[in-house]
């Protein structure tokens, strides 16, 4: 009689294993944002009628534009001088400040019942992200469909100096978060490829280009339609408190690009100085026996995308061009009609976000055309239509992130906390800069368990965008800062839906790769991409650059 195999006894875990598989565990509960907001919604309603109950209210100092007894006009009074046809200068208002007493209004009194069932389609029709994302998508998506954005990565990855290798795969990975799924599935891959084609770790040209993408991912030298969502997201709430300021997608674009290129040094020190000496000597019999081989573009689709490349340079130049025409010549349509200026308050600024979305648009029509991925006016079409469908999930996500941000405002209760907060961290002097950092810290912890820009941005903005200013912060400064927070916990949160797919990268060089695999290698890039970042930021905020153009560091 044969004796029974002994039963496999399962490695005993290590403690940083443990904690990780917490995390995984944790993470993999948190349900769908969409059902998150669903939640927020009728926490709300009823937070607004057990409010009302209380009578909760706060009194507060309002200033608004001072009454001013306007004298009729009768013809032939008043006087003229001869030769002096130009308008008057508008008069700026005076403003009376007097208290205010706010109440909490309830969501389920007969009035608040109407304007749920009666504002539910004129709130989204408000909500102006919308827009801003289907504008923004037609020419990103149509770049993307046509491949110039992988044939770019490719292309400059190929190009790049040896020495150069890690910073230029980092730096890409940053620029390619405007279409980030190019990042995810093309440089990742591409980024282990050019390691190992160098003698290097290919894991090491995994994390780099995974830290790139996503650890600094709402920064970026270009404007990007996340700038386009989290502007008008903050527009519809620091209207209550400041209806006068309004934000423009530029508001942090000299910090963007700023903190683009400083985490893009920091990730290649982490990268060739922490990441690459711990991994060692790569060992290619640490690969699988049947690894796909990479795949290696034919002289066929080489030439091709050669040939793409040049013609999307050849569109963009006359695109780039049509737009000059409409800007920089005296007089031209997109200059500010009044003063003549471009930047600042001018058609040109406003329309940035469009402007950008049609030179994609025209470099994705010339690279499909001279590669012949994108040909016909019927497959330019479906290739909008197919990103728009890709959206579908995000538009309902907005639907309600509009009716959550309606009610909250409705309610009474941003005002009520923002208020309450604002006096509260008053009395205890804390300052403006702590508060900051706190909201970093805040953010990245958040975004553990919440890793989208924008569902973190529509719940925090309703409370701390108004509490901030009336701290005497401006929002552009509030935002700045939860760029620094949103990005570093991106690599290491179990939530990240591209982690699946980097581990199967992984897995390609090293058979034995996991989640703990990526989440070990990406471990340094969070902490201290967050601590050298927030330096950055403080850095900044102490000396007083702005943010943007005419983005200033304190209100004014």
């Amino acid at each position: 009689m044969s004796a029974e195999a002994a039963p496999e006894i399962p490695a005993k875990k290590g403690r940083m294993q443990r904690i990780l598989d917490g995390i995984e565990t944790v993470g993999n509960k948190v349900p769908h944002p969409a059902l998150i907001f669903l939640g927020l919604i009728l926490i709300v309603i009823v937070l607004s009628q057990i409010l009302s109950w209380a009578g909760t209210s706060v009194t507060t100092e309002v200033a608004e534009p001072a009454t001013v007894q306007v004298a009729p006009e009768y013809p032939g009074e008043g006087s003229s001088v001869a030769g002096n046809d130009a308008p008057p200068a508008p008069a700026i208002p005076d403003y009376e400040i007097h208290k205010e007493t706010i109440k909490a209004e309830s969501l389920l009194t007969g009035d608040g019942i109407r304007y749920i069932f009666t504002t539910a389609v004129q709130n989204f029709n408000d909500f102006g992200v919308v827009a801003v994302i289907l504008v923004a998508m037609i020419g990103v998506g149509v770049a993307e469909e046509a491949g110039l954005i992988a044939a770019l990565i490719r292309k400059m990855v190929k190009v790049a100096p040896k020495g150069l290798i890690t910073f230029i795969i980092v730096l890409l990975g940053g620029i390619s978060s405007v279409a980030s799924d190019a990042g995810y599935l093309v440089l990742i891959p591409l980024g282990a490829a050019a390691f190992a084609s160098l003698g290097r770790h290919p894991l090491a040209g995994i994390a780099a280009a995974y830290a790139g993408v996503s650890a600094a991912f709402f920064v970026n030298v270009l404007i990007t339609p996340a700038d386009g969502i989290i502007t008008e997201v903050t527009n519809e709430t620091i209207g209550l408190v400041a209806p006068d300021v309004h934000l423009n997608v530029t508001h942090n674009f000299f910090f963007s690009i700023a903190a683009t290129i400083f985490c893009a040094l920091v990730m290649t020190f982490i990268t060739e100085r922490i990441l690459e000496p711990r991994l060692g000597k790569y060992d290619p019999a640490e690969a699988p026996e049947d690894a796909p081989a990479d795949h290696q573009p034919s002289d066929e689709e080489l030439r091709l995308e050669s040939r793409g490349l040049r013609f999307s340079v050849y569109y963009l130049l006359v695109a780039a061009a049509i737009v000059s025409l409409l800007t920089f010549i005296p007089g031209a349509p997109l200059r500010n009609p009044d003063t003549g200026e471009i930047f600042g308050s001018s058609p040109f600024m406003s329309s940035l976000l469009f402007i950008i979305s049609m030179l994609f648009l025209a470099a994705g029509l010339g690279y499909g055309r001279g590669a012949h991925s994108l040909v016909g006016s019927t497959n330019v079409i479906n290739a909008i239509v197919k990103t728009f469908n890709g959206l579908g999930g995000l538009i309902f996500l907005m639907l309600l992130i509009a009716q959550f941000i309606a009610y909250f405002n409705y309610t009474n209760m941003s005002t009520l906390a923002a208020t309450g907060l604002a006096d509260l961290l008053e009395r205890a002097d804390i300052g403006a800069l702590p508060l900051l950092i706190g909201f970093i810290i805040l953010v990245a912890i958040i975004d553990l368990i919440m890793p989208g820009v924008i569902p973190k941005w529509a719940i925090l903005a309703p409370i701390f965008v108004p509490l901030f200013y009336r701290l005497g912060i401006a929002p552009q400064t509030v935002i700045a800062a939860y760029r620094v927070g949103d990005g570093p916990m991106n690599v290491i949160t179990p939530l990240m839906v591209y982690l699946p797919f980097i581990v199967l990268v992984c897995q390609k060089y090293r058979k034995k790769a996991g989640i703990g695999t990526v989440v070990s290698m990406m471990l340094p890039y969070t902490g201290i991409v967050l601590v050298a970042w927030t330096l950055f930021y403080i850095l900044w905020y102490l000396i007083g650059i702005p943010w943007g153009p005419s983005a200033p560091v304190h209100l004014g």
